[in-house]
């Protein structure tokens, strides 16, 4: 049996016959950028995060370096972000002529660990960006205090958490600036790249509305220097009809996720994962730890189980940050998961015997058979 880490074809069945007759029109009256159909998904995915506004961009990235850029985040300052987690997260900070200080992260969640934040503060630290890593919030709680008592802005980097809730709050609505990305492999995917910036403050909602736009409020008025970071309607299409589905989806997952730990509980040489209380946890990634990780991701990949590695090295170490002096050993959990995390298959499509063979050849390989 082969088994993909993600079924991508399956999403698309799901919602072939509900998206062609939007696109036959949409083809029809060949409004491809910025249409009708974008200014919906904006509303229908305010209204889901529970937030006053949304602006529909082409990629998570430009929704978090927009976001910096609304806030008037420029070069010299500082942006706290976690040093486990997608590149993306820093090169925003980059792009803005920022500079990312990295903060290590809670080994049971593997989010930024707000205990450490204060330290990583300086005078010209303006804000923080915390990740809701593989589907679960991080603890926004403590975060905001310590934002409200140095005076920061918070943008929360929900690029994997569409429908996750913290204290049942929506992740994305509950600091300054919630940012998501629609890659095809997020719980709410696009047939390509895209992305969406949802807040509740105005200025900040119209400042992102002309950044996106190469700066423009009439056709060839322009304000200030934009860039071109539109959504398209094609995109804005295939959301929506996912939109109406994520929620089904993501419970899916749960169920998916409950199923791999009953499986794997008993497994002495693999660390589960674990909810943090008042959170729900949508499991955009089922993420085991492992040790001797790399030789059990090869030995599964052979049996063809489409296991991934998010991330195997956090970014402190990474080259592309080399100018930022940080050493092995600066951040010594977020190398330790880095060693040992394992992503096993997770989609909404997921079937019961999919994810036993997973987990009968998961224990396997843990035990040398």
């Amino acid at each position: 049996m082969k088994v993909p880490f993600i079924d991508l074809n399956s999403q698309y069945k799901e919602i072939k016959r509900e998206i062609k007759i939007p696109l036959d029109n949409l083809f029809r009256k060949s409004s491809y950028i910025l249409g009708e159909d974008v200014k919906l998904l904006e509303t229908e995915f305010a209204s889901y995060c529970n937030a006053k506004y949304a602006v529909g961009l082409n990629s998570g990235t430009d929704a978090l370096f927009l976001s910096l850029l609304s806030l008037g985040i420029k070069k010299g300052d500082e942006v706290i972000v976690p040093s486990f987690t997608f590149i993306a997260t820093a090169l925003a900070v980059s792009f803005a002529g920022a500079k990312p200080v990295f903060v290590d992260i809670d080994e049971k969640t593997y989010n930024i660990d707000p205990a450490k934040i204060k330290k990583a503060i300086t005078k010209k630290t303006k804000a923080i960006i915390p990740v809701h890593l593989y589907g679960q919030s991080a603890d926004m709680q403590p975060i905001l205090k310590i934002a409200r008592e140095y005076n920061l802005k918070v943008i929360e980097d929900a690029c994997q958490a569409h429908g996750a809730l913290y204290h049942g709050k929506k992740c994305g609505s509950i600091a300054d600036i919630g940012c998501f990305s629609f890659y095809p492999t997020k719980n709410l995917g696009a047939f390509g790249d895209a992305g969406m910036v949802v807040t509740n403050d105005k200025k900040i909602y119209e400042k992102i509305l002309v950044l996106r736009d190469c700066g423009r409020k009439g056709r060839y008025e322009h304000v200030i220097k934009g860039y071109n970071s539109r959504l398209d309607s094609i995109q804005a299409i295939i959301l929506r009809a996912k939109l109406k589905r994520l929620d089904r989806w993501n419970k899916k997952r749960q169920i998916n996720s409950r199923y791999y730990s009953a499986l794997l509980k008993d497994e002495k040489n693999i660390i589960l994962p674990k909810t943090s209380k008042n959170l729900s946890h949508i499991y955009h990634v089922y993420a085991v730890r492992v040790k001797n990780r790399d030789k059990v991701y090869d030995e599964l990949r052979k049996r063809g189980i489409g296991v991934l590695i998010h991330y195997s090295k956090p970014l402190h170490l990474q080259k592309a940050y080399k100018e930022l002096n940080y050493k092995k050993g600066d951040f010594p959990v977020a190398e330790k998961i880095a060693r040992e995390i394992l992503s096993l298959p997770m989609s909404p499509h997921l079937t019961k015997k999919e994810i036993m063979f997973v987990a009968q050849q998961l224990r396997q390989v843990l035990n040398g058979q």
